[in-house]
């Protein structure tokens, strides 16, 4: 399941070895991942307790890996499976971009509700184009608009409903830029601002600083194309194109998180990290 990282103790064998401090050395030292998994070795070669061989080794790595997956592909469909608690008749939901979760949740309660959606392109990549495209093919009436029109679209909205890409220790969200502008202006129209995650993307990080929004930049052409780019400099001057790939929105931005277990508000996700984080691991970040 989820959780930190599990840590696994490993010791030379007891008694004196013939090979000099060479061999101890090598005796004391942890076998690689490669070495584990190389059907080729011996259990006595990797050091490993019982006498189990790499290929029984592999084959639990293998189904460990495959159940961690199968997991992670049914959290969308519990996350989904909450939306008619949240999203009533005649509502106006507001999104931004693509989120599978977003889509399977909209779409789950398309079903039995008659509700209007509005997108917001998610410029420069333009996702919502095909979130647009899911939900007006589930049949939901959908309203495919620009960015720059979401805080007039705000004071006609319900709800805003979105994904994200970590949560952070303090209730804040990563999440693809252009999602703090919706926040605020979900704040301003008082309109509740309600992010999906599985619990998967919880991290024990209190907030990002601001070398890690710095940092994390995607390519200019997305934004300009080669050929503007190289006019701009051949006229002698400089063009700096940013194309941000996150925003960081605070906890005081967001109503409720829904995740696979449930309904959270944003002052319950410190607690909720002593269940998949031991207290050693808090210590060292």
């Amino acid at each position: 399941g989820n959780g930190g990282s599990r840590r696994v103790q490993w010791s030379a064998p007891s008694g004196g070895t013939s090979g000099g401090q060479g061999a101890q050395t090598q005796l004391l030292r942890p076998p690689s991942l490669h070495s584990l998994l190389d059907v080729s070795g011996s259990p006595a070669t990797h050091g490993m307790r019982g006498g189990k061989g790499p290929w029984e080794l592999k084959l639990r790595v293998i189904e460990a890996v495959n159940e961690m997956i199968d997991e992670l592909d049914g959290v969308p469909q519990q996350i989904a499976e909450q939306a008619l608690e949240h999203i009533h008749t005649d509502e106006v939901i507001l999104t931004l971009g693509y989120s599978r979760a977003t889509s399977l949740f909209l779409r789950a309660a398309g079903k039995k509700r008659d509700f209007q959606v509005v997108v917001a392109e998610g410029a420069p990549l333009c996702s919502g184009r095909r979130m647009a495209r899911e939900l007006s093919g589930a049949g939901i009436q959908t309203t495919f608009i620009t960015d720059a029109t979401v805080f007039a679209m705000m004071a006609r909205s319900n709800m805003v409903v979105v994904g994200a890409s970590a949560v952070m220790a303090n209730g804040g969200v990563m999440a693809p830029a252009g999602l703090h502008m919706v926040a605020l202006a979900a704040q301003r129209h008082a309109v509740p601002f309600v992010v999906l995650f599985g619990m998967h993307k919880l991290s024990p990080l209190l907030q990002p600083n601001e070398d890690m929004l710095a940092g994390d930049l995607r390519a200019p052409a997305e934004v300009l194309s080669a050929e503007v780019l190289s006019e701009c400099a051949q006229g002698g001057g400089r063009c700096h194109v940013v194309n941000n790939e996150f925003d960081y929105i605070p906890p005081d931005l967001i109503t409720l998180f829904l995740t696979d277990t449930g309904g959270h508000t944003p002052s319950d996700i410190y607690r909720m990290l002593s269940e998949y984080y031991s207290p050693d691991e808090m210590q060292e970040l």
